[in-house]
């Protein structure tokens, strides 16, 4: 069993690029990591399982390192081989409260709540520890993704209890919208990993994402 690594659900929710190179992954992961980081998610909708769980296992122990939770995306499967940190799941990857049985209550379970409020309240209900909403802006990693209006983050506040993600075309110049709408994180992809090999840059980024949530 690994140790639970204390966390909260804020500021740069880091999501994973679709990379075939596991050296070259885990090399963006720790700039990033290193930047400042607050949560990680393992995403990688390419690869077979066998990569996935080869991939993952590989990331786990830099969060180890920067004590950072790692999440699995979709996979319960591969979260509980590995001894991962939880596991965030899609509207069609399985029933919540199952996943809370299967995980137990010290693993993380994040929701993908769309633009529905009432996703987030029944996600909320079936033991989840943050529900997100998004695509919150134009989104390159899920172009056709329903759009969710910020307003939905303040309308949430008032009925959910639990923290709330902005997900879907997240900037450095639109984090801090979604911010101070009243998102507890913002998921990113693009804005952080696509700067081809160019390591700096990538923990620059993470560094400026995290500043957006020091003033808010």
């Amino acid at each position: 069993m690994s140790v639970p690594i204390p966390y909260k659900i804020r500021g740069l929710y880091a999501v994973t690029p679709d990379e075939h190179n596991t050296d070259v992954l885990l090399a963006k992961v720790e700039a990033a990591l290193r930047g400042g980081v607050n949560v990680l998610q393992y995403r990688n909708k390419r690869a077979d399982h066998k990569l996935q769980t080869q991939q993952a296992r590989a990331i786990l122990p830099l969060c180890r390192q920067y004590q950072v939770p790692f999440i699995i995306n979709d996979s319960i499967k591969i979260c509980l081989t590995l001894d991962a940190d939880g596991v965030h799941l899609g509207a069609d990857d399985g029933n919540l409260a199952e996943a809370r049985n299967r995980l137990g209550a010290h693993k993380i379970l994040g929701a993908s709540c769309y633009n529905r409020l009432d996703l987030a309240l029944a996600a909320a209900n079936a033991g989840a520890d943050y529900a997100a909403f998004g695509a919150c802006f134009a989104s390159g990693t899920k172009p056709n993704a329903p759009v969710a209006a910020l307003s939905l983050f303040a309308e949430a506040r008032r009925q959910v209890q639990i923290p709330l993600v902005a997900i879907g075309g997240i900037t450095l110049e639109n984090a801090a919208h979604a911010a101070a709408s009243g998102a507890d994180a913002v998921a990113v992809v693009g804005a952080l990993f696509n700067t081809g090999n160019n390591y700096a840059s990538i923990t620059q980024a993470a560094r400026d994402f995290s500043r957006v949530f020091d003033m808010h």
